[in-house]
């Protein structure tokens, strides 16, 4: 997602977490099964040969975020002191704009040779046999899943074949003003703490500084950040793990959604108009929200903004079980590429500790190679980012499908409802879940 997704720009991870949620740009992700000519089915390749030294190329390189390019320039730079002779021509395109332009050259096999995928758009392109699988790097050895979080290798993985290479992950904490717990009187919680103790310090805070129009939590309509992750702590989950049904109309799910609903019903967070009209990341950055349930990816909004000398981080609080979303995006070749060696090639180096390493260094991203992500934990030694370097023990991979959008919009449009108490969670849920499997039904 959000997806995700994701990056340095404090206003672009805003609208990609907003876009993943509502669909944007997947419905055009999704419509590319109507303008694929392999008539679905995935990719056979994964032929792969290591490209020679004095291979001669161009290749174009597709990504959505401009606040990324130094560090995939200095990624280009190491990566032609290998090959000296492939040009690597970065393509950005914004992310409100992606994914339809990729859509329009996926229909017409004119991708870039190397390009980003999210969680919630691969499957359409794996499926339609747009995007190579790794098969062949891996049983060369020179790409290694083990490097990487099992939960990103499953979110790029279809039909038991890995297409995507990890290249950055994010994982949700709660961000935590320890000066409004202060000034409201109220303790510090445990690193372990519970949905109980969460609902006692949102409700305290939000009680003792009501004067003063500060809340203690905030709900939303963010997935990724919110109710997923209740979900999924409940015991539940949003979709089963071959993605044919939905999993709103258990209990254990209506009791995930039925946390942001309480929140809301007993004043501890803002209402849904209010967060429409300002958004839980700007409540917490205004100084008006003690407890924020947010990405890894906020860390450069909060870290320059004027809460940033009394924020920290804490672990999402543990329901039935411990549990946070985690997504991250991967780097993939075009099947139709007529420089795939190269693009392969470029593939492989940045899947390389050294490379993720160097995108770690400049700050761009967590990267997802395993121990190259100091840097993220160092850049604000005062917020215990480690939190969302832990969280890796218990994610859980951003709930996909083929046709994510579809389920992404009803959630859009029914929840709000729930939430705000106009429709009791058990019927919106139960809503959900027959609309919902009516769309996977049809995948």
């Amino acid at each position: 997602m959000p997806s995700s997704m994701h990056r340095s720009s404090s206003s672009g991870n805003r609208a990609v977490r907003r876009a993943v949620l509502s669909g944007i740009g997947l419905l055009a992700a999704a419509a590319l099964t109507a303008g694929c000519s392999t008539g679905g089915g995935g990719a056979s390749g994964g032929e792969y040969a290591a490209a020679p030294k004095d291979l001669k190329a161009e290749i174009t390189y597709g990504v959505w975020d401009q606040a990324q390019v130094e560090a995939i320039d200095a990624n280009i730079k190491a990566f032609n002191e290998v090959y000296p002779d492939i040009t690597v021509n970065v393509n950005v395109t914004p992310w409100a704009s992606y994914w339809s332009k990729l859509q329009t050259q996926a229909s017409s096999d004119t991708l870039p040779d190397l390009f980003w995928l999210n969680g919630p758009n691969f499957q359409v392109y794996a499926a339609n046999g747009k995007v190579e699988p790794i098969t062949g790097e891996v049983s060369a050895g020179d790409i290694d899943p083990a490097n990487y979080p099992e939960a990103l290798n499953e979110l790029y993985t279809l039909d038991d074949t890995q297409y995507g290479v990890p290249k950055d992950f994010d994982t949700v904490g709660v961000w935590v003003n320890t000066a409004l717990f202060e000034q409201a009187g109220v303790a510090l919680p445990a690193g372990d703490w519970t949905w109980d103790d969460f609902d006692a310090a949102a409700a305290a805070i939000s009680t003792n500084l009501k004067d003063q129009g500060v809340y203690g939590a905030a709900g939303g309509m963010d997935g990724q950040t919110t109710y997923y992750n209740t979900i999924l702590q409940a015991g539940g989950e949003v979709i089963n793990a071959d993605q044919t049904e939905s999993g709103y109309d258990s209990p254990e799910a209506q009791a995930g959604l039925q946390f942001w609903t309480d929140l809301m019903a007993d004043g501890s967070s803002p209402s849904m108009q209010q967060l429409t009209d300002t958004p839980a990341d700007q409540w917490f950055t205004s100084g008006k929200l003690a407890m924020y349930w947010g990405g890894s990816w906020v860390r450069p909004l909060i870290g320059e903004s004027d809460v940033a000398a009394t924020t920290t981080a804490y672990p999402l609080p543990i329901g039935k079980e411990q549990a946070t979303v985690i997504h991250g995006v991967s780097n993939v070749v075009a099947a139709a590429s007529k420089n795939k060696q190269a693009a392969q090639a470029l593939q492989v180096f940045l899947a390389s500790k050294e490379a993720q390493q160097q995108q770690g260094d400049l700050g761009a991203v967590i990267p997802a190679f395993t121990g190259t992500q100091a840097s993220f934990v160092d850049s604000y030694p005062t917020m215990n980012l480690q939190v969302f370097l832990d969280a890796l023990d218990y994610a859980k991979p951003l709930p996909v499908s083929q046709n994510t959008a579809a389920w992404n919009a009803l959630e859009t449009e029914l929840l709000p409802d729930a939430f705000s108490g106009a429709t009791p969670v058990a019927d919106v849920a139960k809503d959900i879940a027959e609309q919902m499997n009516a769309a996977l039904a049809k995948k």
